[in-house]
């Protein structure tokens, strides 16, 4: 299986820009809101614009690329909400229409984590939502926050912080936010929010071959 890591934060933090360092030739971009991303370079990339659970399911399965992005993550479920806002939903529809923008959300995590191909790393960049005073991935509905509660499916959760010295991830959780990630994969509780030297870690710690021998096709 792959290895899912979901990178957290607020609009404008960093998450989009930690993919600088990313090597293009081996990093598969799924754009859900077809943005540019927000860096010198960034048309390097070569990218897959589309907010379709089952189009971003399918790509996950068929990209040759060792590096995965999804960004932003929310935008999954938001979008599909928003265009079913003109519709007239019969009286209990609207609760299989919550029901439906959970599954396909959740498709997508299930497919990183049990359909792509072992060694792979899939990286899901989504915003944050406050719970009862703590932060969390932005999701909507209770079933995905209350029965399945995203985070619990990975290993590794970090969320961008801003200091007066720069952009940074941390590793730790400090009590009011669900980040996590394995004992002494990183050294200390803030990195850089650069998402090439997070891979490097993540492949160090899990024995993984940084760059294969192929030439992938993008996502």
């Amino acid at each position: 299986m792959a290895i899912v890591t979901l990178i957290l934060g607020n609009s404008g933090e960093g998450k989009s820009y930690s993919l600088k360092h990313l090597d293009p030739s081996q990093t598969g971009v799924i754009n859900v809101v077809n943005k540019p991303l927000p860096f010198r370079g960034g048309k390097d990339f070569k990218k897959l614009a589309t907010d379709s659970a089952p189009k971003i399911c399918d790509a996950l399965v068929r990209s040759k690329a060792p590096v995965i992005v999804i960004d932003d993550f929310q935008y999954i479920m938001s979008l599909e909400y928003i265009r079913g806002n003109n519709q007239k939903y019969e009286k209990g529809a609207a609760f299989d229409r919550y029901n439906i923008l959970s599954y396909n959300a959740f498709s997508v995590f299930d497919t990183a984590i049990n359909h792509v191909s072992n060694d792979k790393r899939v990286y899901i960049l989504a915003h944050l939502q406050e719970d009862n005073g703590r932060q969390r991935i932005k999701t909507m509905g209770k079933v995905l926050d209350d029965k399945i509660v995203l985070e619990g499916l990975v290993s590794t959760v970090l969320q961008t912080t801003l200091r007066d010295d720069g952009h940074f991830f941390m590793t730790q959780n400090n009590g009011f936010n669900t980040v996590k990630s394995p004992e002494d994969m990183f050294q200390s509780e803030l990195i850089p929010n650069d998402l090439n030297a997070v891979d490097d870690a993540i492949c160090e710690y899990y024995g993984i071959a940084k760059n294969p021998n192929q030439q992938p096709e993008q996502a």
